[in-house]
Parts: C-alpha cells; sequence; structure tokens
C-alpha cells in the first residue's frame, strides 16, 4: 500500500525545474553547461526595492501579517491596477500569495471540483494541468496552431466549451512562446465568453512589461462585460526581477478572493513580511528601469530569433513578449546524434543536446505541443553566442 496519496499521483515535477536540475548536477559534476531553461530574468533587484526591505527588517516588521497582503500591498495593488490598467479594484477583491504560482494554485484549489474541465490553451505553462489534475478537475488541452502565432482563436475556444466548463486561463505574453495576445484578438475571445456566462476566465499577466515592437498590452479584465468573472494574476517576480521573493497577487470578484483567502489560511499563511514591503517599492517606485531592461531584453529577443532561423533543420517565430522562443525542430526528428542514438522525439532532441553540446533547454512536449524546444534568452549575450554556436554544431552533427 503507497503512502502518496491518489492526488498527487495524478501529477508529475515540473519539467522546466527538472531541466535546471540536470543542469546544476551536470555543471556539478565538471561539465561545461550553458542553461537556457530557466523562466527569470538575469538582471538584479533593483537598488531602491532591496532597500525597503532592509528597512523592513530594521524597522521590525519581521511579524505575521494579514493572510493574504497587508493593507499596505493591497493599496499598491490597487494604485497599479488603476494606473496601468483602468480597472478598480477593492482591497477585499485582492489576494497576496507566496509567488504567482501560489495564486493560480489557490484558484482553482478553491474553485474547481472534480469533473470541472479547465480549458488550457496549448502550448501552456507547465504547471497548469498539473494544478487542475491536483484539484480533482479536467484539464481541456486547446491544442494552437503555430500558424496563429501559438493563440487559441474564438472558434476553437467556442468548440472547448462544453457545459462542465468552469475556467479558460489565458497567458499573455506567454510562456513558452512569448506570443501576446492583442486587444482585438481578446475581444473576440471576450465575444465567445460573453455567450457562455458559467465560464471564469484566469488571466495570467505575469510578463505584462516585458513586451517588444510597440505591442499594447491589454488584459480581458478591461472587457466590462467579463470582469466580474474574471481573476487577473500577476506579480512581481519577472518585471521586477524578484523571483526569490515569491510575491504575487491576483484581484477578481470577492467571493473567489474569500475563497483563497481561507485555503491560504490552512496552507502558507501570510507570504514574507519582508518581501510585501519590498514589493510596494516595486510597485510605488520608479518604473523607469523595466523599460531599459525590455530594450535589452529584445536585442537578445532579435539576435536568438535571426540565428535560429538560419540553422537548417529549425525555425523560429519572432515573438512578442516575455523572454523565450519556442523553434520548430520537427525536421530533425528522426535523425541520429554522434553516439547513433534516434532521435524520435523533442524530448530525446533535448536530451541529446544537454548530454552531447552542453546546452540546457526544455522540450515542447512539457509544454502540451511536440514538435519543438523552449529557449530562455533571460542570460547574457555572451551566453547566448555560446549556446547558439553550439546548438548550431549539433544540429549540423545530425544524420
Amino acid at each position: 500500500m503507497s503512502i502518496v496519496s491518489n492526488s498527487l499521483k495524478r501529477i508529475k515535477p515540473s519539467p522546466t525545474l527538472a531541466v535546471s536540475q540536470k543542469a546544476r548536477e551536470l555543471k556539478a559534476a565538471g561539465k561545461d553547461i550553458i542553461g537556457l531553461g530557466a523562466g527569470e530574468p538575469d538582471f538584479d533587484t533593483p537598488e531602491n526595492i532591496k532597500k525597503a526591505a532592509i528597512d523592513a527588517i530594521n524597522n521590525g516588521e519581521t511579524k505575521y501579517t494579514a493572510v493574504d497582503g497587508t493593507p499596505a500591498l493591497k493599496k499598491a495593488i490597487v494604485n497599479k491596477f488603476k494606473r496601468e490598467n483602468n480597472l478598480e479594484y477593492l482591497p477585499e477583491q485582492i489576494s497576496v500569495g507566496a509567488g504567482g504560482k501560489q495564486i493560480i494554485f489557490n484558484a482553482i484549489l478553491s474553485t474547481v471540483n472534480p469533473g470541472d474541465e479547465v480549458i488550457i490553451p496549448a502550448p501552456y505553462w507547465v504547471s497548469y494541468p498539473d494544478i487542475v489534475l491536483l484539484a480533482g478537475g479536467i484539464p481541456k488541452i486547446a491544442k494552437c496552431s503555430e500558424k496563429n502565432n501559438f493563440k487559441i482563436t474564438p472558434s476553437e475556444l467556442e468548440k472547448s466549451i462544453t457545459d462542465k466548463t468552469k475556467w479558460i486561463i489565458i497567458n499573455s505574453p506567454s510562456n513558452p512562446t512569448g506570443s501576446g495576445y492583442a486587444r482585438k484578438e481578446l475581444e473576440a475571445l471576450g465575444d465567445v465568453l460573453k455567450k457562455n456566462k458559467n465560464v471564469f476566465i484566469l488571466s495570467d499577466d505575469i510578463y505584462e512589461h516585458i513586451t517588444y515592437d510597440n505591442f499594447q498590452f491589454f488584459t480581458i479584465a478591461q472587457i466590462k462585460e467579463l470582469k466580474d468573472r474574471t481573476l487577473t494574476m500577476n506579480g512581481v517576480s519577472k518585471s521586477y526581477a524578484m523571483t526569490g521573493w515569491r510575491i504575487g497577487y491576483g484581484a477578481g470578484p470577492n467571493d473567489i478572493i474569500k475563497a483563497m483567502a481561507k485555503l491560504q489560511s490552512q496552507s502558507t499563511t501570510n507570504p514574507s513580511s519582508i518581501s510585501q514591503a519590498a514589493a510596494v517599492e516595486a510597485l510605488n517606485g520608479t518604473q523607469d528601469f523595466i523599460k531599459n531592461r525590455s530594450e535589452l531584453f529584445k536585442e537578445r529577443r532579435d539576435f536568438v530569433v535571426k540565428y535560429l532561423n538560419n540553422i537548417k533543420g529549425l525555425s523560429c517565430l519572432k515573438p512578442n513578449g516575455a523572454f523565450y522562443v519556442f523553434p520548430n525542430c520537427k525536421d530533425l526528428l528522426g535523425k541520429k546524434d554522434d553516439s547513433g542514438n534516434k532521435l524520435k522525439t523533442d524530448t530525446d532532441f533535448v536530451q541529446s543536446l544537454l548530454e552531447n553540446s552542453g546546452v540546457a533547454v526544455v522540450q515542447g512536449s512539457a509544454f502540451g505541443l511536440e514538435g519543438y524546444f523552449r529557449i530562455s534568452y533571460a542570460t547574457s549575450m555572451e551566453n547566448l553566442k555560446k549556446a547558439l554556436e553550439k546548438i548550431s554544431s549539433f544540429c549540423k552533427s545530425l544524420n
């Protein structure tokens, strides 16, 4: 008899974290490894934010806080939504968790019953389906075509909705593809959702500020008729280079926010008081560095996309947000590497790339779409140049 619960048996460890761990192990063994698997900025947390945390420690702000966020942080979040998205929320419509993942986890676990369906456009962030499975729900995967920049269309959404549909998750700009939904595209999806009044929307906006080429960010809660059934998740991890501080937040209907707080009260309780103080400064303080860092990311994106498209057997769309590219490697599958191993799948491809060339990327099948792999360009240009040279040599060596 297994001690492990049936609900835990339904899920698997995060593939992206597994790739990062494998790369660390190979590095520790003395191998030269370039990791392009991690989804975190390589920039440091800005000084004003670090100072706010130090001040909080020195001022004794080291005690328990309200379960789902301090009044100061909730106020800063309310102001952020008003200032940047023209959305009005009350503090009681805000939830703060230990990272954006906890916000999504709390929302799904506190609302999904066994048999409820959650529509997840693929490619998707790796944790969405497993969180749904842990809640006893059914991930309804809607595979999105590269021809449509990996985005779900209104007709595909309509086909995916059943009388069991509880949520749809929309991630824009996306992890793993970097594709963002333009306002018109979200309004077209919104027209479908207006007709299906029992479907709630979870909008993952964590890459809101990392966009390129004059892409105008728009979030689906800005559609007036949908705001009351939309939970908008965001956080400080990506835009402010605060992945380790673990602060995410959500805004939405009172009953969902209240249910999420109830769940959090019996799990982690409040997020770190010090991290919350830092997040207040992040949201209220200067935002100038965000644009500068996005310009650096854009330079890297342009370099990586151009290089990949010059490698025979690979092709890559140019994303308009986040810090990932999602190259197509289908033309190389079925070939053999230098060790004589046949690369039947994208998993075989990335494993061989890591073992033979020392470059760590993540297979597309981990994100629900086979025949691709994800590269994070949130690393130095020097690392990217080395890695791409290795990827090019590896692809040329296949026969």
